[in-house]
């Protein structure tokens, strides 16, 4: 048993059809059931009761048993002064409030029906053996209510990722195209170098891109110093030599520091994502486009985003991934799927934010990018996958994600649109 299945019962009315009585006997009558409360203080707000025919409003406090209410501190809180009803699955103490006066207390524990317990508990149960609790069950969930919760769980991603970009934006002094510099820098590492390439980006003043302008030279410098990949000599490469001499320059000009920086990785990531091409293709993205972000906030037309990210490493990396070797020459420009990333976890979130901060969403708009998007590729979705259709677009990927990362890992089945409408079903 678990508190949040208190919750559930209550919101869900489940109740509806039974005779319910305090544990003295008075009855009770619920008008409203109130307003479930997410955040500190009693779990329900301005419910309605009759109680041993005295109609009372207030708040619905809920506990496993009734000694969690001082366990919990409760009698010395003065936000559960306006308690109402104690409802609790197991009545073990008496539970006053500071007039003295009992709080009446409703417990549930012989109220709800075994089925219903049981598919609760065999969901649960599932969590120790299977991918997801109700993998055997979801494709019996209704379509239109599985893709309007899918819909909820792309926005409430988009939520919690605007929350990075509102933080970054205040510590900027709402300078979008600096917030755009940080994010854009990091997702360029993807999972191996991500946190290394903000450490660069944290490490240098957005201002000094700025002033750096168009000289794709002096970009690179700085951000192949700042990753601290001259730390290492590579005598007799002639390049190598210029890129150091005009770090040492920018670094002294700028009071540059890296000290701070973790060094990028290059072990287990194929040759196109080593940090030396990364950057390179990063320098020239910026010496391109001038003012980045007004760019990509004002197009909404995918065909014009990849022309915008259409960017290649300096003509040195053509044939060399790592400074001092020589390979076979190609252009290293950046591909479409990689596009397609920057786009998911950089591009869009900002839009939302940018969109929400002045008033004007327009999450169709949204939407419609993310299911134009080729779908994301890792374990949870390969997953998915094979339990489950075919993930299509960006849109059912970072859906999926957020199902995944927010409710089934975290075995909150309770809080899912899916599970609850699966215990309904069987409750």
């Amino acid at each position: 048993m678990r508190e949040d299945l208190l919750h559930f019962i209550w919101k869900t009315n489940k109740l509806q059809h039974e005779e319910l009585t305090t544990t003295s006997g008075e009855p009770i009558v619920i008008q409203n059931l109130g307003l479930h409360n997410q955040n500190t203080g009693p779990d329900f707000f301005n419910a309605k009761l009759v109680i041993a025919g005295q109609v009372w409003a207030g708040n619905v406090e809920m506990h496993l048993k009734s000694s969690d209410w001082y366990a919990h501190g409760h009698e010395t809180d003065s936000n559960y002064d306006n308690v109402i009803l104690h409802v609790v699955w197991e009545d073990d103490v008496a539970v006053f409030r500071k007039d003295k006066t009992e709080i009446p207390t409703l417990t549930l524990k012989n109220l709800i029906a075994t089925s219903f317990l049981d598919h609760y508990r065999k969901l649960l149960y599932n969590s120790k053996r299977t991918f997801i609790n109700c993998e055997k069950d979801l494709a019996s969930v209704d379509g239109f209510l599985r893709a309007n919760w899918a819909e909820r769980l792309y926005i409430e991603r988009l939520e919690q990722k605007s929350k990075l970009i509102f933080d970054l934006l205040k510590a900027s002094k709402n300078d979008w195209e600096a917030v755009l510099f940080k994010l854009l820098l990091k997702n360029f590492g993807l999972k191996v170098n991500g946190e290394a390439f903000r450490c660069i980006a944290e490490a240098t003043d957005f201002s000094v891109i700025r002033k750096l302008g168009n000289d794709v030279f002096a970009l690179e410098s700085v951000l192949l110093g700042q990753a601290r990949l001259f730390d290492i000599k590579h005598d007799g490469d002639a390049y190598y030599d210029k890129l150091q001499k005009e770090y040492a320059f920018q670094k002294a000009k700028f009071l540059l520091r890296n000290e701070s920086v973790q060094k990028p990785d290059f072990f287990g990531l194929r040759p196109n994502n080593f940090p030396t091409i990364r950057l390179s293709q990063f320098a020239n993205l910026y010496a391109s486009n001038e003012s980045l972000f007004s760019k990509v906030v004002q197009v909404d037309d995918l065909g014009a985003m990849y022309t915008i990210f259409h960017a290649e490493t300096s003509d040195y990396w053509r044939d060399h991934y790592t400074f001092g070797k020589v390979s076979k020459s190609s252009k290293k420009r950046l591909t479409k799927s990689f596009i397609d990333l920057l786009l998911i976890n950089t591009i869009i979130p900002l839009k939302f934010a940018y969109q929400k901060i002045h008033g004007k969403m327009d999450e169709g708009l949204l939407l419609g990018l993310a299911m134009a998007l080729g779908p994301e590729k890792n374990n949870i979705i390969s997953k998915f996958d094979e339990i489950d259709t075919t993930t299509k677009n960006a849109f059912e990927s970072q859906s999926r994600l957020q199902l995944y990362n927010e409710y089934c890992s975290k075995n909150q089945c309770l809080r899912c649109k899916i599970g609850t409408a699966l215990l309904n079903k069987n409750g």
